[in-house]
């Protein structure tokens, strides 16, 4: 993603002889939120308590109780310059939410999979009925 930005902005700043300026204006911009998209991802922290989970990325916070959750699974995503890993969790209400911090590009991470167990874990012990 980063050299399709990075080719774009070469594109654009070829053609501000013309006047264009603005373009590469746009393409920088883009190109920051999606750096900054995966920076917050990857170093997202989150936080497993007894009765909810704590969310705490650079510019959020949030809380979520295993009682709203529904399910958690591990999401793939295909790009041109590979795949990578991330786990959501899916709420009863509203739409699902990545957890930050357990993310990877490597397939068959231990790291990963054992973090996702951990998580499943608190889930399975915060909704096991009593």
């Amino acid at each position: 993603m980063t050299l399709l930005f990075a080719g774009i902005a070469v594109a654009t700043e070829a053609t501000a002889t013309t006047g264009r300026w603005w373009w590469a204006g746009v393409v920088g911009a883009l190109w920051l939120a999606s750096l900054f998209n995966m920076i917050n991802r990857e170093y997202g922290q989150t936080l497993l308590a007894p009765d909810r989970m704590q969310f705490s990325t650079l510019v959020s916070r949030r809380s979520i109780p295993w009682s709203e959750i529904t399910s958690i699974e591990p999401r793939s995503h295909q790009t041109c310059g590979g795949a990578w890993w991330e786990v959501c969790v899916r709420r009863a209400k509203g739409r699902s939410l990545a957890i930050p911090g357990i993310f990877t590009s490597r397939r068959g991470d231990e790291v990963f999979e054992g973090n996702l167990t951990v998580v499943r874990e608190y889930w399975a012990r915060a909704t096991a009925p009593e």
